[in-house]
């Protein structure tokens, strides 16, 4: 039995309203969608890859494997099961996914709380309130990276997190010293009276970013000089992760955006917010350091801390009608 609801433009509408929901790296939303009979197709958009944070468009892959999990989770919460093709078409490497609508399926409690997630998940930046998170949370997110293929390890010892809060400093320290990644950054960094549909707003990054022992990124007019490490490992830094795959193929990367939103949401679920520190995978060198010496061999594809925050104000979003056409 096959969904008997109207797949037509207005149902496509609602997948990619959820789509764009999806957290990608400084809000670039970089991700467009098609729609024709059957079901939805997802394409990488060049355009708003940033070419000089994000060089091999790794960033781009797992953003739009976040948009993606959306997609699925908002056709279950319609009643249908998703059919997901990655890579669909052989010859068009930006052609990510086809999602089609597969047999009826009623939504789960599970799917209604990940659905209704979607909506309340945002992005923290700067410390958590000093509130221990539940004891089996890291179980259970562990278990949901495993489902779509990925692996989650807390970065937990003492030298592994001070190594790890080391190369996030020195990966800062870098990129300010890059005046075209700075003059990158600034381009995707508004105001929010400035009606911007995308990009980071100053209003979400205007407070402290220290206070946690990983650096966060510096939106504004950040310093050459960057402020003295902590001599003690703050108590609002959180749990720190490490969301890492076997392999670093594209199709891994699409799973890894995929595992990240699955466990963002759940996380989400349980009253948990996320902070992300990308800047050391930008740079293959330091990369390669954090899958040698902390993921065990594994390519890390996200470093991110969990805590206790305050619900911040949503960032901008495109509607629908900007990333969707027909075909």
């Amino acid at each position: 039995m096959y969904t008997t609801h109207t797949q037509g433009h207005h149902a496509a509408g609602h997948l990619v309203r959820a789509a764009v929901a999806a957290p990608s790296v400084h809000n670039t939303q970089p991700w467009s969608f098609v729609h024709q009979e059957g079901g939805l197709d997802l394409f990488a958009d060049a355009g708003r890859r940033l070419p000089l944070t994000d060089p091999d468009g790794r960033e781009q892959l797992i953003s739009c494997g976040a948009a993606l999990f959306n997609v699925r989770t908002a056709m279950r919460h319609l009643g249908s099961a998703p059919v997901v093709r990655l890579f669909p078409a052989p010859g068009d490497p930006a052609h990510l996914a086809h999602i089609g609508w597969g047999p009826y399926a009623r939504p789960s409690a599970a799917d209604d709380l990940a659905y209704r997630a979607l909506w309340q998940r945002r992005t923290h930046r700067g410390p958590f309130r000093q509130l221990p998170l539940p004891e089996p949370l890291f179980g259970e997110l562990r278990t949901h990276a495993r489902a779509e293929g990925a692996e989650l390890y807390q970065v937990e010892s003492r030298p592994a997190r001070e190594h790890l809060a080391e190369l996030v400093r020195t990966a800062e320290a870098m990129r300010r010293d890059d005046p075209g990644q700075l003059a990158e950054l600034a381009r995707w960094t508004h105001a929010a009276r400035d009606g911007y549909q995308d990009g980071v707003c100053l209003d979400a990054c205007a407070g402290p970013s220290d206070g946690t022992g990983l650096m966060g990124r510096e939106f504004l007019r950040p310093a050459r000089e960057l402020p003295a490490a902590p001599a003690v490992w703050p108590s609002g830094t959180g749990l720190v992760l490490l969301l890492t795959t076997r392999h670093d193929t594209p199709e891994d990367r699409l799973r890894a955006g995929q595992a990240l939103q699955r466990v963002l949401l759940h996380a989400t679920v349980r009253w948990t917010a996320a902070a992300f520190h990308t800047q050391p995978l930008e740079l293959s060198g330091l990369r390669e350091r954090i899958r040698t010496s902390i993921a065990r061999g594994e390519f890390p594809q996200m470093i991110l801390r969990l805590g206790h925050a305050a619900r911040g104000p949503a960032t901008p979003r495109r509607p629908p009608e900007a990333v969707l056409t027909e075909r």
